[in-house]
């Protein structure tokens, strides 16, 4: 079992839980990100850096993840990719994508981007999503946890 990370918008407090999790269970961590991201000098603990482009870090990460790997990223589209090979893909927030709820999620992101779109058409502010917070933080080290204990069973 391995956990990928999509780096590139992966906030660094995610990724210290990440590493806390990896050094006390030994499980393989792998970073992914199109610039260079510092990890402890440990062997189950990796960073692997892709070429600048759009979606190269992604289409990477679905090269090499296998059924039961679990994903960090908050990019709907590459959860979805993911699922399908049978991984289960977790975004920084904690929400925990699998086969049940994707299927909405690309829904939602769609209709979200229409409306973004129109939005900025007809010229009114945007705002992105609000900064992660201290309850967003444990949601994802709850859920990390529930992952990792149900691969040690």
């Amino acid at each position: 079992m391995n956990i990928w990370v999509d780096s590139d918008a992966c906030p660094l407090v995610i990724r210290e839980i990440l590493i806390k999790a990896a050094i006390r269970t030994g499980i393989r961590l792998t970073f992914i990100a199109n610039h260079p991201i510092k990890v402890p000098a440990l062997a189950n603990i990796k960073s692997f850096q892709v070429a600048k482009g759009f979606d190269v870090a992604d289409n990477e990460i679905v090269l090499r993840c296998q059924a039961g790997d679990l994903i960090i990223t908050s990019d709907i589209p590459l959860a979805a990719e993911v699922i399908e090979k049978g991984a289960l893909a977790l975004s920084p927030r904690g929400e925990l994508f699998n086969q049940g709820n994707i299927g909405a999620r690309l829904n939602m992101r769609d209709f979200m981007d229409s409306m973004r779109e129109t939005l900025q058409a007809s010229g009114a502010s945007q705002g992105g999503p609000p900064p992660l917070g201290k309850s967003d933080r444990m949601a994802f080290a709850n859920q990390l946890d529930r992952y990792l204990t149900k691969i040690k069973a």
